[in-house]
């Protein structure tokens, strides 16, 4: 999950949903009282085998479990179709936009009730922010977060050290990261640092981290119910320093092509890449030909991260809730142990579920992936990567306007706050 995303062929690879119209809806109970539980995934072909694998240890008399293939496509006009056909299957893997959207239509189960308390599947069990972030204003939890995302800073040790920058570490800051990306790109380098989640549409947010960081305001004070947005003087000062950086050719602009950040960077063209834990398991499968590490986003006082989290959803008519949330409960706590202990993605949201994945960090000697995806879940200062509001695409027209012209010196840092200003329109408007 490149974040909208956001994986391609990976267990966190969108925010939204793959899905097709061909397929068939919530099964529910049958004629000998016996209950079918569909899945959709938006998985890689390997990933779905080993996901198949792991249900084999499902074991109920009375459900059978059965995954719907999912071709490659596009994941919001699927999900759009499949919604207006009422034909969702009983779960299906959904982001944070995605479900908090539909829960608020009414088009998902509200699972808060079977949720509730300390059990062993209660709320208590997974990572507070999650199920801060899943919980909408009127207290329904339409989804069960399963994954998370993570980001950080991977760099290219060998370059680092050529050019006599020290690695990075935990605590290191903005300004390093900076320093070190025209060092870099001094020494050789295209560019220093490729970070389209600073230079793309998410860049508004991933920029509250400076300002957090420094004691400064988020871009907005939430993602799933704003009131306003805010350009302060340390979001300011660190939109001009990104700005600077763009100048002189030690980060890359607006528009470099990042289509496949993985490869170039195994490759040891791009010696510091800004993106997530899940690159970690592509990296296990297909050996760069450089040694690397993982580092958390910089600081400027204090540590500021940003969240993100995928999950699994059911619609509002699936016809045996009960069986649906015993599988649900499966996905959660037994299939991902066995899965990431071969594909080390992404942490799970369910506590108990996270052995697995960092004993596989652990046995591939990724001690800086696992140390760096740890420091973010003990962040408490955070902003969720987007807006997950019914209008967000209407700030993220504008977003679009102004966002690349301004980090590349076109328009004025004033202008920052014209776009602000805009958004709070789209945001009074929609209130």
């Amino acid at each position: 999950m490149k974040r909208s995303i956001h994986v391609a062929g990976a267990l966190l690879a969108a925010g939204g949903l793959l899905a097709t119209a061909a397929c068939g809806g919530s099964s529910g109970k049958q004629s000998d009282g016996k209950a079918t539980v569909t899945i959709m995934t938006w998985e890689s072909n390997a990933t779905n085998k080993a996901i198949d694998k792991a249900l084999t240890g499902f074991h109920d008399p009375n459900i059978t479990v059965k995954r719907i293939d999912t071709p490659n496509g596009n994941f919001s006009d699927k999900l759009a179709a499949l919604t207006q056909a009422k034909k969702l299957p009983d779960l299906f893997w959904c982001g944070n936009d995605t479900e908090r959207q539909y829960t608020e239509q009414g088009l998902l189960t509200d699972w808060s009730s079977r949720l509730s308390g300390s059990g062993d599947f209660g709320t208590d069990s997974f990572v507070s922010s999650t199920m801060k972030n899943w919980k909408t204003a009127d207290g329904k939890i339409g989804g069960v977060p399963s994954l998370m995302n993570t980001y950080g800073i991977w760099y290219d040790i060998g370059a680092f050290k050529a050019a006599g920058i020290a690695l990075p570490a935990a605590g290191w800051t903005w300004d390093q990261m900076f320093d070190a990306a025209a060092k870099l790109h001094a020494n050789g380098a295209k560019y220093g640092l490729v970070a389209d989640a600073m230079t793309a549409l998410d860049g508004p947010f991933t920029l509250s981290t400076y300002s957090m960081s420094a004691g400064g305001a988020p871009f907005t004070d939430s993602v799933h119910q704003p009131t306003r947005t805010t350009i302060d003087a340390k979001y300011s000062e660190g939109v001009s320093k990104l700005v600077a950086g763009i100048k002189s050719g030690a980060i890359a602009p607006p528009g470099y092509d990042v289509s496949n950040q993985q490869a170039p960077f195994a490759a040891g063209e791009i010696p510091m890449l800004w993106s997530g834990q899940w690159l970690a398991a592509g990296f296990l499968t297909n050996k760069p030909k450089i040694k690397y590490g993982f580092a958390p986003i910089p600081q400027v006082d204090k540590p500021a991260t940003l969240y993100d989290a995928v999950g699994i959803c059911t619609p509002s008519y699936t016809q045996n809730a009960d069986a649906t949330f015993k599988v649900l409960k499966y996905l959660d706590s037994t299939v991902w142990t066995k899965v990431l202990a071969d594909s080390p993605v992404a942490v799970p949201a369910y506590v108990p579920a996270q052995d697995a994945y960092f004993g596989a960090l652990d046995k591939a000697g990724l001690t800086t992936v696992a140390s760096t995806v740890k420091a973010g879940l003990d962040t408490s200062s955070s902003i969720g990567v987007r807006f997950t509001t019914q209008w967000a695409g209407q700030s993220n027209d504008l977003i679009t306007a102004y966002w690349p012209d301004i980090i590349q010196g076109k328009k004025p840092l004033s202008e920052l706050q014209t776009m602000t200003d805009k958004i709070n329109e789209v945001i009074k408007n929609n209130s």
